[in-house]
C-alpha cells in the first residue's frame, strides 16, 4: 500500500472522528455541515458525503476529491476505494479555499444557532471578549451573501479572510465557515464561533459591551498563539 493511500486513509478516519465534534456541542442538525481536509503534498482533499446522517459516517463514506471539487480515485483500478456517493453541496466552496489559500488544512461549515443568528443580521462579532483576542485576533467578520453549489462562497471566504487574523466568517444570511492549518483546528475555531457569538448575544441585551483596545487584543492574541500551552 502506497504512502498516499495511507495518508488518505488516516485522514478519512480523522475527518470522520471529527464530525463528531460538531454534534457534540451542537453545531449542526439533521445532515448539515461538513468537514474537510487537506491531503498535505498532494491536490487532493476529504469530505463528508452529502446527505448523509451523522450516525451513519464511516471512514469509508469520506469522499476524495482533487482541488476542483471532482471525487478521484486516484488509478484506473480505484486505488482508494471512493464510496459511490456525491461530495458534500459545499465542496466547490473548500476547494476553492484550498486552491486560493496553501496555509489552510482543514475548513469547517456549520450552521450553529448563534453565530447563524448574527450572520442574519450581516454583523460581524465584536471583539470584546479576551477570548476572542486568543482565537480570533478581533473581530469575527461577516462575508457577502452567496448562493450554493459552485465557487461563489469560497470566493467570499478567501476575500475577507485573506489577510484577517480571525479563522471564522459569518458568511450573510448562510452562516460560519472556519479554516486552520488542520481539520481539528478549523473545528476548534467553529466551536468557539459559537461560543463567542452566544456570550457576546447575551451581553448585549445586558447593554451595550465594553470594547477592547486594539493594542490589548494584539498582545493576547501574540501571547496565545506563540506563548500559550505545551
Amino acid at each position: 500500500m502506497s504512502a498516499l493511500v495511507d495518508a488518505i486513509a488516516r485522514i478519512r478516519r480523522d475527518v470522520c472522528t471529527l464530525h463528531a465534534e460538531l454534534t457534540r456541542y451542537e453545531l449542526v442538525v439533521w445532515t448539515a455541515g461538513n468537514v474537510s481536509a487537506r491531503v498535505p503534498g498532494h491536490d487532493l482533499m476529504v469530505i463528508k458525503p452529502s446527505g448523509v446522517s451523522y450516525d451513519d459516517l464511516v471512514p469509508e463514506l469520506m469522499v476524495v476529491t482533487d482541488l476542483d471539487g471532482v471525487p478521484v480515485d486516484g488509478d484506473a483500478d480505484g486505488e482508494w476505494g471512493n464510496p459511490p456517493l456525491a461530495p458534500s453541496s459545499d465542496t466547490a466552496a473548500h476547494a476553492y479555499v484550498y486552491r486560493h489559500m496553501p496555509e489552510v488544512g482543514g475548513v469547517v461549515h456549520t450552521h450553529s444557532t448563534y453565530a447563524t443568528a448574527w450572520a442574519t443580521r450581516g454583523e460581524a462579532i465584536p471583539c470584546v471578549l479576551t477570548m476572542m483576542g486568543d482565537e480570533f485576533g478581533g473581530e469575527i467578520p461577516v462575508g457577502p451573501f452567496a448562493l450554493i453549489g459552485d465557487e461563489s462562497i469560497g470566493r467570499g471566504i478567501v476575500a475577507t479572510l485573506r489577510g484577517s487574523n480571525s479563522p471564522a466568517v459569518l458568511m450573510q444570511n448562510h452562516g460560519p465557515f472556519t479554516i486552520g492549518p488542520d481539520a481539528r483546528s478549523a473545528v476548534k475555531a467553529a466551536v468557539m464561533c459559537e461560543e463567542v457569538a452566544r456570550t457576546v448575544h447575551i451581553a448585549r441585551q445586558l447593554g451595550e459591551p465594553v470594547p477592547m483596545d486594539p493594542g490589548l487584543v494584539a498582545a493576547l492574541y501574540d501571547r496565545y498563539q506563540n506563548v500559550y500551552g505545551q
